[in-house]
């Protein structure tokens, strides 16, 4: 079977694009032997301004949400949608013309919103100059949402992740039916490794081979494990596990709270340095300025009597107190084997996160979106009822808490989330594209 050149039209707004690009080209390398791909900014490096500023301007208004979500739901209205298309088109279509015809690729995959129109025109002229085809395909990397900038009805297939998405194509981009491909969302090759060992994480088998991963990971075998994540960033997670921690205490639940930091290293040192006793006891102590409110903490109570009466008191919570631990992680590069250790994730309403979740039938507590693109993926978890949304970490800790101390309801989670979970959809993606791609190049050196 032949190799082939995959170009991916992608961007830095948010991981979500680049991860779902880097999960498709794996997949065209381990089904296509002697395949390669290259990611291309073509906004950043060819696009016109404003467009050329992408980057940092999103990096700047995703710290800004109100100004961010004025901005999305402007730019997603039709006529501003046709008179942006064409000025970019007008603009910018000659210069990523030539920068795709630089790569000399056999197909072009957009997994970003903004890389659909003037790119697509771009194609198409090529493949008139050449003589040959140069396929256009879109992948959707939205779960409940998508701006219209997505939506062309001129691309060869387009794989979208959920039927929300399909009537959005529809009703935005008239994308006919026949190029609408309902795939999931593409997420790493080593979640659909997990899935396959892991099966239904509520049966027997599933929960041995989620001990043989907490075993590898050095994490404790017994009790419940709570995953918090807040994207390589580590944002949205300063106040969460102090409340976290109080609930479990108060609940008496023995849990681990591992943190993913990421690169928020000031984070990750401030739930070292805490003095969790002290939380336990209601008593929170840090050794320099914390940003951690003592209103999330229940003080202990100590019956009246007396000092005497105080010590006995203190003495019985002590015996029958909950194990509860915090690990508060950096970076890490096997997000798969956490989710399967874990229990219960509680993250960001980021679409590529709770694809990963559902791949591996973990449920999700949602704890903030990015208005716009993101609101759809908390309808999408609600109405696939493998989770729920929660922005004040106390009722966040307190609904979790309620998960854990009632197994029934964690299992109705963990199989919701399953059934929405396509871990395969990366690997179906690419063989779909890759088989059509190579007919299409058999009939060139045909002719």
């Amino acid at each position: 079977m032949k190799g082939l050149k995959v170009l991916f039209l992608s961007s830095d707004t948010g991981g979500g694009h680049r991860a779902s690009a880097e999960s498709l080209g794996r997949q065209f390398q381990i089904h296509y032997p002697g395949s390669s791909y290259t990611l291309l900014d073509v906004v950043s490096e060819d696009g016109c301004q404003p467009y050329k500023k992408l980057v940092p301007a999103y990096q700047h208004l995703s710290q800004h949400p109100r100004r961010w979500n004025l901005l999305y739901h402007i730019s997603n209205s039709r006529p501003l949608d046709f008179f942006s298309s064409a000025y970019f088109d007008y603009m910018c279509e000659e210069r990523i013309r030539k920068r795709i015809r630089s790569h000399d690729p056999d197909v072009v995959i957009s997994v970003h919103p903004l890389m659909n129109g003037a790119p697509q025109a771009a194609c198409r002229r090529i493949s008139a100059e050449n003589g040959r085809p140069l396929p256009f395909f879109t992948v959707v990397t939205d779960l409940g949402s998508a701006h219209c900038t997505w939506f062309s009805k001129k691309v060869e297939k387009m794989f979208i992740a959920s039927e929300k998405i399909r009537r959005i194509a529809k009703a935005r981009g008239r994308v006919p039916d026949e190029k609408l491909i309902l795939s999931g969302l593409p997420i790493r090759h080593e979640f659909a490794v997990r899935a396959k060992r892991l099966g239904d994480r509520t049966t027997d088998g599933g929960r041995r081979y989620q001990r043989s991963v907490r075993l590898a990971l050095d994490l404790p075998c017994e009790g419940k494990i709570v995953l918090l994540m807040g994207g390589g960033e580590g944002v949205s997670l300063e106040n969460i596990p102090t409340a976290l921690f109080s609930q479990f205490c108060q609940d008496r639940i023995n849990v681990t709270i591992i943190v993913i930091c990421g690169r928020n290293a000031r984070l990750r040192q401030r739930l070292l340095d805490c003095d969790w006793d002290s939380v336990r006891s209601g008593l929170l102590k840090f050794p320099a300025r914390t940003f951690f409110p003592s209103s999330l903490f229940v003080p202990a109570k100590i019956s009246a009597g007396g000092a005497g009466a105080a010590s006995n008191t203190t003495e019985a919570f002590k015996e029958s107190r909950a194990e509860i631990s915090v690990l508060p992680l950096g970076f890490v590069t096997n997000i798969d084997a956490y989710m399967v250790a874990s229990d219960v994730l509680i993250s960001k309403a980021g679409p590529g996160t709770i694809a990963e979740a559902a791949a591996v039938g973990l449920p999700i507590m949602l704890t903030s979106y990015l208005p716009g693109q993101e609101e759809g993926n908390v309808d999408f978890v609600l109405e696939s009822k493998f989770g729920s949304y929660q922005e004040d970490p106390t009722q966040i800790a307190r609904e979790v808490s309620s998960w854990l101390g009632d197994p029934d309801k964690l299992c109705s989670l963990s199989k919701a989330a399953k059934r929405h979970g396509t871990p395969r959809a990366a690997a179906n993606i690419a063989i779909d594209i890759g088989d059509s791609t190579l007919r299409w190049k058999e009939i060139q050196e045909a002719e």
